[in-house]
């Protein structure tokens, strides 16, 4: 990954786990909390593609297991936010820009069922029951309202500024100073083969013209000699 989408991606990531932390999980709503990391990874992920999605989600979902008040196993939602940014990678369009809102909401909706489900899995497979004791349904559901009404305030101002980091000011300054030295050198070579064709041009016309004074001083010295 770029450094600017590093800087960027981590900048999200902490803030939107700083929030999620300290004021999302204190609300005490009923069923599921509004999930903030993962609506961060799908704004990063549908401008970055499937490799940087899997990647921000990977870290951030790392960062999510070390984070207190952690209580399940590390690596658990790192595997979950790494599927999740990949499969939200793959609607990246190809301009970057989004034609409507329809798409996203329905990937929102997506990804809050699926990384329910898939940390509920994952869970089952270490050893943690605690998903036995609460209602999969009600948190299936609370999860995807939750993060659909909070959607509009996240997703796109997080695509919007991945959009705007990817457009590098130094890289189109460096860009821009080739274009102008290759013009330049065009011009300048150009301009030499003008002056070096002029040059020979010259030359060329010299030559024919002290031919032809010879060849009249020859004339005459013979009509003089006759």
């Amino acid at each position: 990954m770029r450094v600017n989408r590093i800087l960027l991606s981590s900048a999200l990531v902490v803030v939107a786990l700083v929030v999620q932390v300290s004021v999302l999980s204190r609300l005490h709503l009923p069923g599921a909390v509004p999930d903030l990391l993962l609506l961060t990874v799908l704004g990063l992920a549908m401008v970055y593609g499937h490799v940087g999605g899997a990647l921000v989600g990977f870290g951030a979902g790392l960062l999510a297991d070390l984070a207190p008040p952690a209580d399940h196993a590390a690596g658990r939602y790192a595997l979950v936010l790494c599927v999740i940014g990949y499969l939200a990678g793959l609607i990246k369009p190809e301009n970057g820009r989004l034609k409507s809102a329809t798409g996203p909401m329905v990937v929102v909706v997506a990804a809050a069922i699926g990384s329910t489900l898939l940390y509920a899995g994952v869970g089952a497979l270490v050893g943690d029951t605690a998903a036995r004791h609460v209602g999969l349904v009600s948190l299936l559901f609370t999860a995807a309202l939750y993060d659909l009404l909070l959607a509009p305030f996240v997703v796109p101002g997080i695509m919007a500024l991945a959009r705007r980091a990817e457009n590098d000011p130094l890289a189109e300054a460096g860009s821009a100073g080739k274009k102008a030295t290759d013009i330049s050198s065009g011009w300048i070579s150009s301009g030499t083969g003008l002056r070096i064709g002029g040059q020979r041009g010259g030359l060329g016309s010299l030559k024919t013209k002290a031919r032809t004074r010879t060849t009249r001083v020859g004339r005459i010295k013979g009509v003089k000699r006759l």
